[in-house]
């Protein structure tokens, strides 16, 4: 085989390893028995060395030096094993192994935690979680901040100076937004009743087929803290339930869906090759929350939703579709991040992005982090915690050791923003199909737009190419600005 050939073979097996090591992760969350935790994070160790070691292996310089690409794909293909490669010389494989073991038993126990609200059981694991995240940066960064090193992992070339700004373009909009709202005279009830939990996840299903996911190369379980796992043809996604909350399941399981529709149409030829899944997880989170809000949230589909509600639900009491459509897009200042709001929600990632800069700077430690979460919280919800379980508690990011993931969330935010003023514009039947609950215009134009490249393009490149216009923050912000307007005010 050439060279090219070679390095091709050998990153295939690794990405292998890489899958298998997800579907571990999968087992883990949806099917492992709760005495498998031992021997799952000497698993997951395991299989975390073996992948770094490939990944470092001398070979892949040489190769790099020879290959002879002769197509766009086989370039960008070079490029990221090349990142790929440059990361995992820059990490020893002693800690990358030691993180994998020490995140795979802090998740089990982070678990335990939040359903015993007891943040004083999970600290420990946390602790030794940071500490190996702080010396990972310390290996990564190429600017002397730590955090950089860590972004850098989910959203390449991003820095948080970077996120920071794009926040600071942000937060005077919602934050007047949300006061103006706070303000208004309109009043809108919240969701009453029992909704068994069988149909609702039997109504997730419906949903998610109608969000075009393939259940051929895929199924829907439940867990404590929805995900989306796999690429290609074996792509699961996962929901949760709450019987005085259906929206919980249905959202939950549409966003899923959004990151899965991502994976499975990327290109079929990009199988297996480092163009083979999503770029990054700011265009990642676009997908997602796309077909969340935009799509799901809209007046239009919620007339859809709202009928197959009534039939699923006999104990559904709203009166009509606009009633329904106010409820599903109430604002409120609530605890819990996945339950939030499209104002509320971004606050409640610029408030995890200011802990995780703290923490990861060492200027607070672990032990701080629920006083620090409490007060960061009445300063931008204006209301006090009572319960860990609704604070540093709730999310299962940084027992997986995923620091700097959070900003991607609203990154993807406003990626979906750009994304959707051009969909509206080449799509002037969008609201008449969504009526009928028909999405397949919508994914298709994604599909063309974003999944089907994979990783062939840098984010802010696909960005560009998808809507002819440089990223930028404020179609998020109109769009919000026109929704709740309408909502609050006419």
């Amino acid at each position: 085989m050439s060279a090219l050939e070679e390095l091709f073979d050998f990153n295939k097996k690794t990405l292998l390893l890489q899958s298998v090591a997800g579907r571990t992760a999968w087992d883990q969350e949806t099917m492992m028995p709760k005495e498998g935790a031992g021997l799952r994070s000497q698993e997951m160790g395991a299989l975390e060395e073996m992948i770094h070691t490939r990944k470092q292996d001398k070979r892949i310089a040489d190769w790099l030096d020879k290959a002879k690409p002769e197509t766009e794909e086989d370039k960008r293909k070079i490029e990221l094993i090349k990142r790929g490669f440059e990361r995992a010389n820059l990490v020893p494989v002693k800690l990358a192994t030691e993180l994998a073991e020490t995140s795979s038993k802090a998740q089990i126990v982070w678990q335990e935690a939040r359903k015993n609200n007891n943040f004083s059981y999970f600290s420990p694991y946390l602790e030794k979680v940071v500490n190996l995240k702080r010396e990972e940066a310390a290996h990564l960064t190429k600017t002397g901040e730590l955090y950089d090193g860590l972004i850098n992992d989910y959203e390449h070339g991003m820095t948080k100076n970077e996120v920071s700004e794009i926040f600071n373009k942000m937060k005077p909009r919602l934050l007047n937004l949300k006061k103006k709202i706070s303000e208004s005279e309109v009043s809108i009830s919240k969701i009453k009743g029992d909704f068994d939990a069988s149909k609702q996840l039997k109504l997730s299903k419906e949903i998610a087929r109608v969000f075009h996911y393939d259940f051929d190369r895929g199924r829907i379980d439940t867990v404590t803290h929805p995900f989306c796992s796999g690429n290609g043809d074996d792509v699961r996604v996962t929901t949760r339930t709450d019987q005085k909350d259906p929206f919980n399941c249905i959202y939950s399981t549409i966003h899923e869906v959004g990151h899965a529709s991502y994976e499975q149409n990327v290109n079929s030829n990009y199988n297996l090759t480092p163009l083979g899944s999503g770029v990054s997880l700011g265009i990642h989170e676009s997908q997602s929350r796309i077909f969340e809000n935009q799509l799901g949230r809209s007046r239009a589909f919620t007339k859809w939703l709202f009928k197959r509600m009534k039939e699923t639900f006999s104990n559904f009491d709203i009166k009509n579709e606009e009633e329904f459509y106010r409820i599903v897009n109430k604002v409120s200042p609530g605890f819990i991040r996945t339950e939030a709001d499209e104002i509320h929600y971004n606050l409640h990632i610029m408030l995890r992005f200011e802990l995780e800069i703290a923490i990861i700077s060492k200027e607070i430690e672990v032990e701080d982090l629920v006083d620090a979460w409490n007060a960061k919280f009445k300063s931008f919800f204006d209301k006090e915690v009572k319960n860990v379980s609704d604070g540093a508690l709730q999310d299962v990011h940084w027992s997986l050791g995923a620091f700097g993931y959070f900003p991607t969330y609203t990154l993807g935010n406003l990626n979906a923003g750009c994304l959707f003023q051009t969909m509206k514009s080449d799509l002037p039947s969008l609201e008449k199909d969504l009526e009928s609950g028909e999405i397949g215009s919508a994914k298709d134009w994604l599909t063309k737009k974003i999944h089907q490249h994979g990783s062939l393009y840098e984010p802010k490149d696909l960005i560009k190419k998808a809507t002819g216009k440089e990223f930028s923050v404020d179609p998020f912000i109109v769009y919000l600005e026109e929704k709740f307007t309408d909502l609050y005010f006419n």
